[in-house]
């Protein structure tokens, strides 16, 4: 972490890419004119911002680590879909098996209006546990990538600007 001098004083500054900072681009340099692509070598338009995430998108660690959140999301979501459908659907259609008593006071509606809200954590859990086992480690390699790729872009624009 790196403290800021001058007008903004007192701000921290955090150099990691897991750090939910705004869009690059978004709300910096309040006032101030974006300063426009520098021309690259040839005359061609220096890579942007976008243009790096474009690159990450199209790669193929990017494409898979989407393949794994859908392979889990989609399928998790019909189910619990279905689940909560089918709960009301039996609600409304067969008040009489919802009303049948199961120990004491509890009926078939309550143990399975319980049902919904442990078939909420469950889902949850197993989402977080899929996202932690499956999906984060080569999400943060990606991220690490977009901010070295961005910090070399920074380095080069410098670089340019004091020649």
């Amino acid at each position: 972490m790196d403290k800021h001098e001058g007008r903004d004083a007192g701000t921290i500054r955090l150099d990691d890419p897991w750090y939910d900072a705004l869009a690059v681009g978004w709300g910096e340099g309040q006032g101030e004119a974006a300063a426009p692509p520098h021309p690259a070598a040839g005359g061609r338009r220096a890579p942007g911002a976008s243009d790096i995430y474009l690159e990450v998108q199209r790669s193929a660690a990017f494409q898979e680590v989407r393949s794994r959140y859908r392979r889990f999301v989609v399928p998790a979501t019909a189910g619990f879909f279905l689940w909560y459908v089918a709960y009301v659907i039996a609600a409304t259609a067969a008040p009489g098996v919802m009303a049948r008593p199961v120990v004491g006071a509890v009926n078939v509606a309550l143990l399975a209006g319980l049902g919904q809200f442990l078939s909420t954590f469950l889902l949850t859990w197993a989402y977080a546990r899929h996202a932690r086992l499956r999906r984060d480690r080569a999400a943060l390699d990606l991220r690490w990538t977009v901010f070295e790729q961005e910090r070399g872009q920074e380095r080069s624009r410098s670089r340019e600007a004091g020649r």
